[in-house]
């Protein structure tokens, strides 16, 4: 009996650190001091040492049962985007730079080329985000999962000067907000999307013309939005951010009062932004109510930022020029904190 006969393959493992080089090395930061394969990731702070209050933000996370569509479909290259993107959004919402990212891959068989087309996703997913991918790990669990299924999740790491973060204390009656277009789903809600539609590899690979031609299975699998350089953009532009909330699990009513003060309210008006057809199909064949969508998905909305009225245009402008679509979806009034859809 050895290892491998236990349902670990080491060898396996061995190649798939190979395999993943070239995908990690694309994500390198000067400020990474250790090489690929080691105990520990090791990122120097060097560059950060003029910050008055240099400031230590992280996130962690996974892309949920979204990845049961990547099994069925068999396209594992854009979950880690997904995975990325759940952890560095997190940390923009707090005014952060995301500077490192960690990935945890479970597995039941370990597949050196399915492995590395996960991590490319991985890879990038941070070079998007600008961080680099210090490190990782791949496990066998062999008896515990099924051998061709996977779970994946990552943590991150982030800095931002302590005077500059965005905590929304400040944001008072009369500020606006600006919605930040998703790609769609992203990557929460999908316990809901699989009840709703048949997710087998043919129901996903059946295209719909209220989908502008694409299958249904692709919609879904479109990785969700890394809005670093778009927060970065307007944060060059000279734009006070005064808060932001990124728009995942529960919606509008769970996450915008999330960055809300006590003693304001958040007011959206829902024809001010495009629903993407893919809600309406969930909405109309689930039977969902209205209230309910908004507080299961983004609904169009991946992130929203509070921002002084006189920000307003410049702030769309700036997002636009980031290479992403922005709205005028609301105002800021006093009253309790919640938000009011209208």
């Amino acid at each position: 009996m050895d290892y491998k006969k236990a349902g670990v393959d080491i060898e396996a493992g061995y190649r798939s650190v190979e395999l993943m080089k070239e995908h990690i090395g694309k994500t390198m930061r000067p400020e990474v001091l250790s090489g690929i394969g080691g105990f520990s990731g090791a990122f120097s702070m060097e560059a950060f040492k003029s910050m008055e209050e240099p400031t230590l933000v992280s996130g962690t996370d996974g892309v949920g049962t979204k990845i049961k569509l990547a099994f069925e479909l068999d396209k594992h290259d854009t979950i880690g985007i997904d995975c990325v993107a759940m952890c560095v959004n997190d940390i923009v919402c707090a005014g952060g730079e995301p500077l490192f990212f960690l990935d945890y891959i479970a597995c039941g068989k370990n597949e050196p080329e399915k492995i590395a087309r996960i991590v490319s996703g991985v890879a990038e997913g941070c070079r998007q985000a600008g961080a680099a991918l210090i490190g990782g790990e791949t496990a066998e669990h062999p008896g515990l999962m099924p051998v061709d299924e996977y779970d994946l999740a990552g943590f991150a790491v982030g800095i931002v000067d302590k005077k500059e973060m965005i905590t929304g204390q400040e944001i008072k009656a009369g500020d606006v907000l600006v919605g930040i277009a998703s790609s769609g789903v992203h990557s929460n809600g999908f316990s809901l999307v699989r009840k709703v539609f048949d997710v087998s590899r043919e129901a996903l690979l059946r295209t719909y013309d209220c989908l502008d031609g694409k299958s249904i299975g692709e919609t879904l699998l479109t990785p969700t939005i890394i809005y670093v350089n778009a927060l970065k953009t307007v944060k060059k532009g000279g734009v006070k951010i005064k808060g932001c909330s990124h728009i995942t699990g529960g919606g509008f009513y769970e996450n915008i009062p999330r960055m809300l003060p006590d003693g304001v309210h958040a007011n959206i008006r829902l024809s001010s932004f495009p629903v993407p057809p893919i809600f309406g199909m969930l909405e109309r064949d689930g039977d969902i109510a209205k209230e309910m969508m908004y507080n299961t998905y983004n609904m169009g909305i991946g992130m929203i930022l509070a921002i002084d009225q006189t920000d307003a245009d410049r702030t769309v402008e700036l997002i636009k020029s980031s290479g992403n679509e922005a709205y005028l979806i609301g105002e800021v009034t006093s009253g309790e904190k919640g938000i009011t859809l209208s």
